[in-house]
């Protein structure tokens, strides 16, 4: 085999590997960094949109609603008068939408019903 075959077999090689982790970088980019950008993105949504009277839970697991609001703070009421100051990074997304969302299989009832 001459030199100029060897190298050529060595350059292909090359850049197939060169291929592959860019491949590589591209399925991390959609399957793991994307999704927790977006999934950020949504949460700071959120704590921008909360409003008093909103019922929270917070990463923590404590439920309560929203009585004041501050500039990096809120002030939630737990029941009993009592109010615990939080942090707004600590508002969980998921638990808190999951706590809003009414329960399958409960009957509301209207009183408007005419018989």
């Amino acid at each position: 085999m001459t030199t100029a075959a060897i190298l050529l077999q060595a350059g292909s090689g090359g850049m197939s590997s060169l291929i592959m982790m860019g491949l590589i970088v591209v399925v991390f980019y959609f399957f793991m960094i994307r999704p927790q950008m977006k999934k950020q993105k949504d949460h700071k949504k959120y704590i921008e949109d909360l409003k008093v009277n909103d019922k929270v839970v917070t990463t923590a697991g404590i439920h309560g609603r929203i009585v004041e609001i501050g500039e990096s703070t809120f002030i939630i009421d737990v029941g009993s008068g009592t109010r615990i100051k939080f942090d707004k990074a600590a508002i969980s997304l998921d638990a808190s939408k999951l706590a809003n969302t009414p329960k399958q299989g409960t009957v509301t009832t209207t009183t408007d019903e005419k018989k």
